[in-house]
């Protein structure tokens, strides 16, 4: 695997998604949680989204429960829960592992392509932002408490 778009993983409901549907787009690819200090990020996430998306920009967000058991509703209640509070539009996905032995083949390309600080691939909590390129390759990782908003530039660059 070499390109981000050589993966597939469900969608929030269950089906199979090949990301090469995203081919030719930029990605800002996100693991979140519902009950997370950094889970108002989803507000600033959907404006980048709205603000981007007609310019090439998708937004892939990845539900995830191995940080501190934030993430521990179903899909449908994740959806639920994305569209009240926060008017989600971007596609989210199943929830998945993002470390250890049953982390999702994409989370362990994505770490494999841009370690975090001092080389160390894990991921150290929700809300950790990973951004593509148009040719699907990684191109940066953010840190959970990197506001979306603060990498609109970052994107604007990739687009």
């Amino acid at each position: 695997m070499t390109s981000v778009y050589d993966f597939s993983a469900k969608n929030i409901k269950g089906e199979d998604v090949a990301l090469a549907d995203f081919s030719g787009k930029a990605l800002l690819i996100v693991n979140t949680a519902s009950k997370c200090g950094f889970t108002p990020q989803y507000k600033g996430l959907q404006k980048v989204y709205a603000e981007l998306q007609g310019e090439g920009l998708e937004i892939l967000g990845f539900p995830c429960n191995q940080f501190g058991k934030q993430e521990q509703g179903n899909e449908t209640q994740i959806a639920e829960f994305c569209d009240m509070n926060f008017g989600v539009e971007f596609p989210m996905f199943s929830k998945i592992e993002v470390n250890g032995d049953g982390a999702h083949p994409l989370y362990q390309h994505l770490k494999n392509e841009a370690p975090g600080s001092l080389g160390i691939k894990a991921i150290k909590w929700n809300f950790t932002k990973f951004l593509v390129n148009k040719e699907g390759q990684v191109v940066k990782r953010y840190a959970p408490t990197t506001k979306p908003e603060d990498i609109v530039e970052d994107i604007k660059k990739v687009l």
